[in-house]
């Protein structure tokens, strides 16, 4: 299971840190990653990170302002988002897959097999 946390409303310019903590003892084997879907609109992908933590992807709508990191011994994923804009706004969730992927597979929503339930973010103009 993943649990998602650290959404909130925050001012544009504002800065939030979302935490995905993943329940077992495997959370090393997963690569995970954010995805954000935005009323209306289709899931896309934000952020990607390998299992050690070595290697990182992001969208290009958010690189430079987000980072994501990972704490295997706390079974902990985050995402540092700052310099927030009113574009941001979204549910955001965390996911979950041990396959082998790619770099241009992170990206892609039917590669991972765990979701979390998703944590709102609001940022205000």
């Amino acid at each position: 299971q993943l649990q998602a946390s650290g959404g909130g409303l925050v001012q544009a310019g504002g800065s939030l840190r979302l935490s995905c903590v993943a329940s077992g003892r495997t959370f090393g084997r997963y690569v995970m990653s954010w995805f954000r879907q935005a009323a209306g609109k289709e899931r896309e992908f934000v952020a990607a990170i390998s299992r050690g933590g070595g290697d990182t992807y992001y969208a290009d709508s958010v690189k430079g302002r987000f980072t994501i990191s990972r704490d295997n011994a706390k079974n902990t994923v985050y995402l540092q988002m700052n310099n927030l804009k009113p574009e941001d706004t979204a549910v955001y969730y965390c996911a979950a897959t041990q396959a082998i992927l790619t770099p241009q597979r992170f990206s892609q929503s039917r590669q991972y097999d765990y979701w979390g339930q998703g944590t709102q973010v609001t940022v205000s103009s």
